[in-house]
């Protein structure tokens, strides 16, 4: 199923203010609780769309990227799309404070448990070429990352009991009142290290090479970033590993120009070929094809091959090969070369600046080059 509109998701215009779409989120994300609606099936499925729309629009980067290359922009195909419950609960310190919802602070949480502690993300960057970028491909990279050390057991935290947070009842004149703060011991994570190898330090995480497979999709450009879930550091305590943060890096082709899906080559013709016309060869994205080159080319014309561009990367085809017609003129001639068009020019009824509709003119061309 096709993900809706983030935009509409939230209810706001793509030129909502940051404040604007914070509000919206805050509303839905009340509205949708899977505390508050438990007989609702449904809701829960709101509630993450919810917050999978606010993770986007909330975080200026992401947004630009969303709004120019869709739900590809910041999905990247680079794994399961959506987010879990402990990343929504986890972002929810920036909604509601410390306490991560609304329902925490005022009725004392509804079983949701510990907001497990989240392993730190990796970056890379990843160089392409055009090709690989056109046509999408698959690279292998090797990648340092923290894993939970061979050896390692973990047991319940006994301050939190497992839960992440330790909770503070306060009585007032409204009632009891119960505020929650991340446990101190187990940093949120709800699990404490119960036993350890030699060598292995209190987080139980050790550095590991590994080999990854990306799947780069066709179409991604220069600056883009996609993600792997799960492939950054592991976190402490058995919490949710981090993700794998890939920078798109473009290496700039010598021969085609990328103009967004749009792929531009300069063709230098000499002036005898664009006057009589001609076939040549030209390199594109898919190998080498001939094109034709009509008489009386002009200097400056584009040519268009349809579909010999840059895939889309929300589907929608491919761009076209764009070829501009350049008409080279000599620099240095040969005394002959030079006698040649001398005669040309003094030849009877020759126009330097003839119509291109004047086949007389083309005709002439022909019986001098060939008499």
């Amino acid at each position: 199923m096709a993900k809706r509109d983030y935009y509409d998701v939230l209810g706001v215009s793509k030129t909502a203010a940051p404040d604007e779409i914070k509000k919206a989120y805050r509303k839905i994300a009340i509205q949708y609780h899977p505390d508050k609606n438990p007989d609702d099936p449904t809701a829960e499925d709101k509630f993450k769309e919810a917050a999978e729309a606010y993770e986007v629009l909330s975080n200026t980067e992401k947004r630009q990227r969303y709004d120019r290359f869709g739900h590809q922009g910041v999905n990247g195909g680079g794994g399961p799309g959506g987010m879990s419950m402990d990343d929504i609960f986890s972002q929810f310190s920036d909604i509601f404070g410390e306490g991560g919802s609304p329902f925490d602070a005022f009725f004392g949480g509804g079983g949701r448990g510990s907001r497990r502690k989240k392993g730190s993300n990796l970056r890379i960057k990843l160089k392409l070429t055009l090709e690989e970028i056109a046509h999408g491909t698959e690279k292998k990279i090797k990648v340092n990352r923290l894993v939970t050390a061979e050896g390692v057991t973990f047991k319940t935290c006994p301050t939190c009991q497992g839960t992440g947070q330790v909770r503070k009842v306060v009585n007032t004149m409204l009632g009891q009142m119960v505020s929650a703060t991340t446990c101190s011991t187990c940093h949120g994570g709800g699990q404490v290290i119960d036993s350890r190898p030699p060598g292995v330090d209190n987080s139980g995480l050790e550095p590991r090479e590994e080999l990854l497979t990306i799947k780069i999709p066709a179409g991604v450009s220069d600056g883009m970033q996609l993600s792997m879930s799960g492939k950054g550091n592991m976190a402490p305590g058995g919490g949710v590993p981090g993700d794998l943060l890939i920078l798109i890096e473009e290496i700039e082709d010598k021969v085609l120009k990328r103009d967004g899906n749009h792929v531009v080559y300069d063709l230098f013709v000499s002036f005898v070929d664009a006057a009589l016309g001609t076939s040549m060869e030209v390199p594109t994205i898919d190998g080498k094809v001939r094109i034709k080159i009509d008489p009386g080319t002009q200097s400056g014309k584009i040519l268009r091959l349809k579909g010999k561009g840059i895939r889309d990367l929300n589907g929608y085809g491919r761009g076209d090969q764009l070829i501009h017609v350049n008409v080279w003129t000599p620099q240095q001639l040969t005394r002959e070369e030079t006698e040649i068009l001398e005669k040309l020019r003094d030849a009877p009824n020759f126009n330097p600046t003839p119509d291109a509709s004047d086949k007389g003119f083309f005709e002439r061309m022909k019986e001098f080059f060939n008499g």
